[in-house]
């Protein structure tokens, strides 16, 4: 029996992946990676910053036009890269880091996630194995092929699900169909589960307060009103805070000939907004990140504490001393400061010429301005 419904499961997944077989064409250039910055990287196929931008902004733009606000959003490349992610003001740590589950799994099996919850449904002996094999078994993410070309995966979650009125999966095929167009596929119909005796009955307790949390800080910098009330956190860095941070940099780059990765965190840790310039390689995605953390937790930005260690005299054990502590010492990670309170952390890398740090500045200074605590060289 597992092995038919495994079957059965490869089965809908190639149905889908491969409906309508044909040659595979080029995929239009407005969405990929193109010209020298392709050549670079040797792959013609994978999608770019602007779109991704598009299908992220798409589905928060739907969603609030619907009366939420409850959206963590996500975009991969087809090498299951982060190449633009945001969380809308009020999201807690599982829906921000879910839609990332959703859309590797969307990209590991190129169909919909909603494969593997319906396979789930229809046989739950199965959810330990697809877990084991890295599959997220819950409707949201959805594969981008666009003329039969793999380019990425794009993924929500924390909305409260509403089908067929409103969910996450129904957001992001919004998105992509006003992104991508009508050759989008449509959605698969949901499996219903079977019905469990004595199940949906308990009571479920409330855990709120009445009064949304205040913050000194301009309300343009943090997150406010319900989203604030529902993180119990009047401090916490907003998402058109971040995307000001991260286009304030990526400005600057552009600006000097250069790209960029880049990062913007709560001060939980926890992803608020994330873009990727086009060309970008899997390193600098990765270490962006670290960077972010390592200065969030550091308290100061990575530069610091890396410099003092190029300038230490002792020997090699004391080189290798930021691993025991997982922190990454190269200079862009920088904790957000406004005027003297720190509401999450920053790390950039990928700029050509060591200048992280520097991208890093600007992103902070075009968000925040004076108020903005960045590094200073020398007699401060």
């Amino acid at each position: 029996m597992k092995n038919r419904i495994a079957g059965l499961g490869l089965a809908v997944i190639a149905a889908f992946a491969f409906s309508g077989m044909a040659f595979g064409q080029a995929v239009p250039s407005q969405f990929v990676i193109t010209g020298k910055t392709a050549e670079q990287i040797d792959d013609f196929n994978e999608i770019n910053l602007a779109t991704a931008q598009r299908v992220v902004e798409s589905c928060e733009r739907l969603v609030t036009a619907h009366g939420g606000g409850e959206h963590s959003l996500i975009v991969l490349d087809h090498d299951g890269n982060r190449v633009y992610m945001d969380r809308m003001d009020g999201q807690g740590y599982l829906n921000i880091i879910t839609p990332e589950m959703k859309a590797r799994t969307a990209l590991i099996t190129r169909a919909p996630s909603k494969i593997i919850q319906n396979l789930v449904e229809r046989n739950p002996g199965m959810e330990p194995y697809e877990v084991q094999l890295g599959l997220y078994p819950v409707a949201g993410g959805l594969p981008i092929i666009i003329n039969h070309q793999l380019i990425g995966a794009a993924a929500g979650g924390g909305y409260r699900p509403n089908p067929p009125v409103w969910d996450d999966e129904i957001c992001v095929h919004k998105a992509l169909v006003e992104v991508f167009g009508p050759s989008i596929p449509p959605l698969l119909e949901d499996v219903k589960p079977e019905p469990i005796a004595n199940r949906g009955t308990l009571p479920v307790p409330h855990f709120s307060i009445p009064n949304p949390p205040q913050s000194t800080l301009p309300s343009e910098f943090v997150v406010t009103g319900a989203g604030a009330a529902r993180v119990f956190n009047g401090d916490q860095i907003s998402l058109a805070a971040a995307k000001k941070i991260a286009l304030g940099c990526r400005t600057w780059a552009a600006s000097h000939g250069k790209t960029m990765t880049a990062y913007v965190l709560n001060r939980a840790g926890e992803m608020v907004h994330m873009e990727r310039m086009d060309g970008q390689g899997s390193i600098p995605i990765r270490t962006a990140l670290l960077k972010a953390q390592t200065a969030l937790r550091l308290r100061e930005p990575t530069s610091i504490e890396g410099t003092r260690l190029l300038n230490t005299r002792r020997g090699i054990p004391r080189n290798l001393s930021p691993n025991m502590f997982n922190f990454y010492l190269g200079s862009g990670g920088i904790p957000i400061v406004v005027d003297g309170q720190m509401i999450g952390a920053l790390g950039v890398s990928g700029v050509e010429g060591g200048q992280d740090e520097q991208c890093a500045i600007a992103g902070l200074k075009a968000a925040f301005g004076e108020l903005a605590t960045v590094p200073v060289y020398g007699q401060p």
